[in-house]
């Protein structure tokens, strides 16, 4: 089955062509083609996305970029078996596009169209990689507004074990940048700041690192960076640098507790962390040495493949067709979509 993907929830527009007989063994291998382009240089000059712009920005990108695609993998529109594109969650103007232009081509062609969740995508992302995990494992999905630990028993089979109950951990890196009065898009950006920074000057609060549940809360976090950036920011050349160092491991001494807590609460011993927030280095080394440690392994996407992509679409969609046994045609499409700007994981799942 040959399933293009159209992601436009946000501030970028992928596409991605996916073959799941050419990934039948190695999901990579099914990946043939994707491109992405992304809205960071337009939304920079307002420090933060804008609605209306970045739906105006991905309608004039989705069907080029979809031309592109299909050009780079020498193929006709009329090979394709299904469209997926992502229903929600996201921005409203945004979701409409990709829905549109997915339920468009799909009717024009034939074929089902497949509105897929945000949030799967992000979730099943790690197995395009060199080294995918095998289910079950335990999900960090740390992507925007979302930050939620899930037990994962295969496509589509999700309990949720915990989530934040206010800002996410993307949230409190993307506002304490901009606190520090840094650029747009603000995680990396802070990140790269704290790379030069001391973690042993400023002592920042870990909300609900222990709640004795896998709950998460940031908003805390940021009133104290607030304060701090107040009263230190400006009185040496390193403040700045040292804060964002504290802003970063603060989070991640949070994502990393709760993570292995949900390890040795499920009995499992593979975590897959997914998401924007995925591709932090310190995340990433401070989760592998705490898994170590008790004998599990964690797998990550590939870094192109972090943030939001058509790829991911594009593989849970195939992944929606594979649990209908490969029936194109079992979807009874009727081509009417309706986006989900809110929208739960575990209720899209059981749709």
């Amino acid at each position: 089955m040959l399933v293009l993907g159209i992601e436009t929830s946000c501030d970028e527009t992928g596409i991605a062509l996916y073959d799941s007989e050419r990934g039948r063994d190695r999901p990579v291998e099914g990946l043939i083609a994707q491109a992405l382009h992304s809205q960071v240089a337009m939304h920079e000059h307002y420090g933060g996305v804008v609605p209306e712009l970045a739906s105006r920005d991905h309608i004039r990108h989705v069907v080029p970029l979809t031309r592109h695609v299909l050009d780079q993998a020498r193929l006709k529109p009329q090979a394709l078996d299904a469209i997926a594109f992502t229903r929600g969650p996201g921005l409203a103007g945004a979701l409409l596009v990709g829905a549109a232009a997915g339920s468009a081509m799909a009717l024009a062609l034939g074929i089902p169209a497949i509105g897929v969740h945000h949030l799967e995508g992000h979730l099943l992302s790690p197995l395009l990689s060199a080294r995918p995990p095998a289910f079950p494992f335990v999900a960090l999905l740390v992507s925007g507004g979302h930050t939620q630990l899930m037990h994962v028993e295969g496509v589509g089979r999700y309990r949720l074990l915990g989530e934040s109950i206010d800002d996410a951990a993307g949230e409190a890196f993307d506002k304490s940048a901009k606190l520090l009065g840094l650029g747009y898009p603000g995680g990396p950006a802070l990140a790269a700041l704290a790379q030069s920074g001391s973690g042993a000057r400023f002592k920042l609060p870990r909300p609900m690192l222990d709640s004795g549940d896998l709950t998460f809360s940031f908003s805390g976090l940021k009133t104290a960076v607030l304060k701090l950036v107040r009263q230190e920011a400006d009185r040496d050349s390193h403040a700045r640098a040292d804060i964002a160092r504290a802003v970063e491991e603060a989070i991640v001494d949070v994502l990393v507790a709760k993570s292995i807590s949900a390890l040795k609460r499920t009995g499992l011993e593979r975590l897959v962390v997914a998401g924007g927030v995925s591709a932090n280095l310190r995340l990433r080394e401070r989760l592998d040495a705490a898994a170590a440690q008790r004998g599990a392994n964690v797998f990550y996407p590939e870094q192109s493949l972090c943030t939001d992509n058509g790829a991911m679409i594009a593989y849970a969609g195939a992944c929606r067709l594979a649990l209908q046994g490969n029936d194109a045609h079992a979807t009874g499409n009727s081509y009417g979509f309706a986006i989900r700007p809110r929208w739960n994981l575990v209720d899209a799942a059981a749709d």
